[in-house]
């Protein structure tokens, strides 16, 4: 089984997809995928990620002979997936997050990796394995998303050199940015749109934030994958050094992302049992939205004073 973590991104659904494409042309066999959340829709066009399936579409009794997590920074990223983990006879954890602490039997961690696209491909290229074009598509699509179409901070030498071995493989970049960047929906750009337009500006406009509220999510029909690229936009402002989201889930549950140009995010994530990037990193606090925010707030201004 290959698990991706909970509010998929194109690395953890580009590294599931990539390894179970590798498997089936190298060995033969086909691993169970295991998503807890729903398919975002701009992910669709992944090779065999249709062949994936719902937490609730398995049988919770059975054991298998190995379970890989990917990009799943943490065993509490699992969520009901653990029982899989618990369970099996061996278990392996291929991640990039500094945040990391090594929970598998096996653990091949690389925080100077732009994504686990790139740990992967490392791995296989090493392992001699086949690497077919479809494989290629979906490491390419990790290593693309996850440094923001080679924009952020990760981006260095090798993950450029990989991205161009992928590209000799058949991968066609500007096919790939359409898909992941300008393939969303009406309902998307316009929920995001009232969103940014709430966007709260604190102490002299350095740090901005703005709410997602499920009625919000209602009113314009808006996915669960909402947010994807929100907090983005926030720090794209000249001001922002640093920018969040807090989406609600419930009563007194929020859902964070968090991002910056200069702060350890992840350190101020990992206060709340979070983690992730220096600069890119996302939490949960047991708060409706309003006390979540004023948490954050606090945090920030205690790390920068």
């Amino acid at each position: 089984m290959i698990i991706s973590h909970l509010n998929p991104d194109g690395d953890t659904l580009g590294s599931m997809c990539g390894l179970y494409s590798a498997i089936k042309d190298n060995f033969k066999k086909k691993p169970d995928m295991l998503m807890l959340s729903k398919l975002p829709a701009i992910y669709e066009f992944l090779p065999y990620v249709k062949e994936a399936k719902h937490i609730s579409e398995f049988d919770k009794s059975r054991e298998y002979d190995l379970v890989i997590n990917v990009d799943v920074a943490s065993y509490d990223r699992m969520c009901d997936a653990a029982v899989f983990f618990e369970k099996a006879a061996h278990t392996a954890n291929l991640d990039h997050h500094k945040t990391n602490d090594g929970y598998a039997e096996i653990n091949f961690v690389e925080p100077e990796a732009s994504s686990t696209g790139e740990v992967l491909y490392r791995i296989m290229k090493n392992a001699g394995w086949k690497i077919s074009t479809d494989t290629a598509v979906c490491l390419y699509t990790a290593i693309l998303t996850d440094t923001g179409s080679f924009r952020f901070d990760n981006t260095t030498p090798r993950a450029l050199n990989f991205a161009s071995e992928l590209v000799a493989l058949g991968v066609k970049p500007s096919q790939i940015y359409k898909y992941c960047y300008e393939n969303n929906s009406k309902e998307l750009v316009l929920f995001q749109a009232h969103c940014v337009g709430k966007a709260v500006f604190e102490d002299d406009n350095r740090i901005v934030y703005t709410i997602v509220y499920k009625k919000d999510m209602e009113k314009f029909g808006a996915g669960e994958d909402c947010t994807e690229g929100l907090t983005e936009k926030l720090r794209a402002i000249s001001t922002t050094e640093a920018a969040f989201v807090v989406k609600e889930l419930g009563a007194n549950l929020s859902k964070v992302s968090m991002r910056s140009k200069n702060i350890d995010v992840a350190e101020i994530c990992s206060v709340f049992g979070g983690g992730g990037h220096r600069l890119a990193a996302g939490c949960v606090i047991k708060s409706n939205p309003q006390d979540a925010v004023k948490k954050l707030l606090a945090e920030i201004r205690k790390q920068k004073a």
